[in-house]
């Protein structure tokens, strides 16, 4: 849908259902911008998110160059899942927060079993065809680090 339509207004619940495609994905460190890459997913993951009309979501994530063996993540950050062998991926049920901006996913099935029932919340926005997401969790060495997930709706 193009930008300045009805549905630019809309609240985020009704704004945010659709096929999402991954544009980039930001780990930043420091104040100054320091970025951070995930060795598990690398800097440029292809991915896919998609969320329905009913309140059931599904993402998945993959490293984009798989020819080198991807080491397991250790144990999910706060407010994150882990990947396993260069890829991550998880289903379950959401919720929106219209007043905060928030989304909170319910992860009823994971690629890695330590994540099953683990609730998620990440700030998001949808300003046309774009859905910007931000979340709060760590680095693989434990550094807090705040994550901007860019998508493009293409369904």
């Amino acid at each position: 849908m193009a930008a300045g339509s009805r549905l630019d207004s809309a609240p985020l619940s009704e704004r945010l259902p659709g096929t999402w495609k991954l544009v980039s994905r930001i780990d930043v460190v420091t104040a100054d911008g320091q970025r951070s890459i995930d060795p598990a997913l690398g800097e440029d993951p292809i991915a896919l998110l998609f969320y329905d009309r009913s309140g059931h979501f599904s993402a998945q994530f993959m490293k984009r160059d798989r020819t080198t063996p991807a080491a397991d993540a250790p144990a999910g950050g706060p407010n994150n899942s882990r990947a396993r062998g260069g890829y991550d991926a998880y289903f379950g049920s959401y919720r929106v927060d219209d007043v905060t901006g928030c989304v909170t996913q319910r992860l009823l099935g994971c690629l890695s079993n330590e994540n099953v029932g683990q609730e998620l919340t990440r700030a998001m926005t949808v300003a046309g065809d774009t859905l910007t997401i931000q979340l709060q969790t760590t680095s693989s060495r434990g550094e807090p680090i705040t994550r901007t997930l860019t998508w493009q709706r293409v369904g």
